[in-house]
């Protein structure tokens, strides 16, 4: 499975391809490198985004693996426009089940910040992430998007 590694303000991150989509985004640098297009395209998004642009991740094919409800809770996390937020009561209200499952499919998504699970807080809080930095880094990616 093709792995490339990146700098960030976060520490290093690795971003991996299966079949030509992106399937995983992790804390860490990887021990095998290929720069694959997809992998560098996917890298240059993110030097983007970490340099305060409004990048377009949808350009990128994604397929994380999880249960269907997983999948329907991360394709609603996609909608989420760059500075938005919306609470884990709203996705449940659009996907089905409740605002607990839904911080389950949130806290299992293996693409973080490209499926931008950071975008999700609760209603009277942040609610957690599953970054290295936990909420110090949903924080900060939510400042740097400028969401409200």
């Amino acid at each position: 499975m093709p792995q490339l590694s990146c700098h960030s303000p976060f520490g290093a991150l690795t971003i991996s391809e299966d079949e030509g989509q992106i399937v995983a985004l992790d804390w860490g640098w990887g021990r095998d490198q290929e720069e694959t297009p997809l992998l560098l395209k996917a890298r240059d998004l993110l030097e983007r985004y970490f340099d305060g642009e409004s990048v377009d991740f949808e350009t990128l094919p994604y397929r994380p693996y999880g249960t269907p409800y997983r999948q329907k809770v991360w394709d609603a996390l996609r909608r989420i426009s760059y500075g938005q937020t919306r609470t884990y009561a709203d996705i449940a209200a659009e996907v089905g089940g409740s605002p607990r499952s839904v911080g389950g499919a949130v806290g299992a998504n293996p693409i973080p910040i490209l499926i931008p699970c950071h975008r999700v807080v609760g209603r009277s809080g942040l609610g957690g992430y599953s970054g290295l930095g936990g909420v110090a880094d949903k924080h900060a990616l939510l400042h740097l998007e400028g969401a409200r």
